[in-house]
This record gives structure tokens, sequence and C-alpha cells, in this order.
């Protein structure tokens, strides 16, 4: 059953009591009263699947208030996992996006099965393209215009490489935009669904867009990677796309990685490995029609 079968008063019982959800390879149990967090879940996970309240869950999730006395007075969200809180509570209003922020941390800091990294994957005709890049890279707004252009998302923000396969998995999930990307992609593309938006979060307004029913549908499909691709926004600047050496890729990839120092000698190997396999660019762009054109043209 998918999210989508439940009326918002069963999906609001549902989530008081525990909902239990297939985000890509891993299965998420999520208990919250929060209504933004029913309506984020309602609106942005409909094609997800409802697990069975008996499967083993990865992560147990809980936003919730924490106290009586912050409903009322400067009301705070409390992201708890598997019973611990690892973050301070935020304001009440961004509980959909601290589960999405917590979701990332119980995925990047447990999943030493693969090399993570800080990066945007989309694929295409059986192609991974790879986009590692720090906090305004342009890498976010540059992976939902290719989703929104028939692309497969894998991820905007993490890229799960198979340390023994090198293979890439995907855990599609609303692509995160923050302040003028979310204008941008909302003029670039009508078919772009986004969530409710909340302003004055530490990383300023923030908006989530909706992943598309094929992504997740296709959760359970890896791919090989094909291109590494270190994207820079610029304004006004022109589309440039520069070869670079396996060398230096290798560098500025592990600058991006999680988990790389924890691996060792499998982190170094499982990202050797995937630049290896793929050719490697330098990328710099204002204009996202001309970034599709280009990406699409380089996935025949």
């Amino acid at each position: 059953m998918y999210i989508s079968a439940l009326s918002n008063k069963q999906l609001k019982a549902s989530l008081a009591q525990g909902l239990g959800l297939q985000i890509g390879g891993f299965s998420i149990w999520l208990r919250s009263t929060i209504p933004a967090v029913t309506t984020h879940i309602s609106g942005l996970y409909s094609a997800y699947t409802i697990l069975d309240k008996d499967c083993f869950f990865d992560f147990h999730i809980e936003l919730n208030c924490p106290s009586l006395l912050r409903r009322f007075f400067r009301p705070q969200v409390e992201f708890s996992f598997d019973g611990h809180t690892p973050f301070k509570p935020l304001p009440y209003d961004q509980a959909a996006a601290m589960f999405e922020w917590g979701l990332n941390w119980c995925i990047a800091n447990h999943s030493n099965q693969f090399l993570i990294m800080h990066a945007a994957v989309v694929e295409l005709n059986g192609r991974a393209f790879v986009f590692p890049g720090a906090p305004g890279s342009g890498k976010s707004t540059l992976c939902a215009a290719l989703v929104c252009n028939g692309w497969r998302l894998f991820s905007d923000e993490m890229t799960l490489v198979s340390i023994v396969s090198g293979q890439i998995y995907p855990v599609p999930r609303p692509v995160s935009l923050k302040n003028q990307s979310i204008d941008i992609i909302q003029e670039f593309s009508e078919n772009a669904i986004f969530g409710n938006v909340v302003n004055d979060t530490a990383k300023g307004t923030v908006g989530h867009m909706k992943a598309p029913d094929n992504s997740v549908f296709s959760a359970e499909k890896p791919v090989q990677p094909a291109q590494l691709i270190f994207p820079k926004y610029k304004q006004g600047a022109d589309t440039e796309i520069t070869a670079l050496s396996k060398g230096k890729s290798v560098l500025s990839a592990a600058e991006q990685c999680f988990n790389y120092s924890v691996l060792g000698r499998q982190g170094f190997d499982g990202l050797c490995a995937l630049v290896d396999k793929s050719e490697c660019y330098e990328f710099s762009y204002s204009r996202l029609d001309e970034a599709v054109q280009l990406f699409t043209e380089m996935s025949p």
C-alpha cells in the first residue's frame, strides 16, 4: 500500500501511532503528531510504500514538541532518533524540514556499507551523473532542473556508492531547494510540485520539491557511474564544461565524502574506482536550459 491510499485523517492517526515507510533501500519508522509533518508526508511522499509495523526498521524517528509548555510558548520541534535527541530543537514551523535534515543525518552516519558523498545524482539512459559540491554550488538546482526534464532522481543530497560493487544506489526523496533556487525552479518547470515553503531557517528560505513517482518506483535499481561533474553556478556565466584529471577529481571528490576516513582503505579504493569509471569535468553555468541540453546530449 502507498501513502496515497490513506486519507488525511487516516495518515494523521497512523503517524500519531507510528508509520513505516520504505525510502530507497532504507526502512523508516516515523512517529509525529505535528500537522506540518502530516502535510509534508501526504503531499511529497504519496508514492512511497507503507511497511508493516512488524518489519525491521533501520531508523526509528520521532518529531514532537519537547514539552507541554513549548506547545504554547514559542513552540518548538524536537527530532528523536532511536530514543536519542542528537540536535537542539528548532522552531515548530520547521518540523517538516527537520525531518528531512534529520533523515540525512541518519543515513550519512549509519550507512557505512556505502561510500557516501555530498553530491546530487541523476540518471538517464542507464548513465548516472554525479554532481559533488558544497552548499551554494548549484548542485540541487541543477538536479531539480534535470529531474523536471525526465531524468531519474537518485538524490539531490548524497551519493551512495557500494563499497562491494561500485554501483550507485538510489534514495529518492524530495529535492531541497533554498532561497532564490525555489523561484528559479518554479519558473523553469510547471511540473515542479513543492510542499510548504519555510522562511527564516538556519539555511534561509527552504522548500522541498516532490520526487517524481517513477523515480520512487525505481528505487531498487542501482546503476554504474558514468560522469563525475563538479558544478558551480555563477550568475551571468556562460555554460562551460572542462575536462578534469583523474588525480584532481579524486582530491576534489574526497573533500565531499562524509565517511571517507571512517572506511579507511575501502574508502580510498571505492573513491578511486568511482573516478576511474567516470568521465570527470568541471562545469560552470547560469542558464538551466543550456545545462539540461548539454547533459542530455552527453547521455545518448
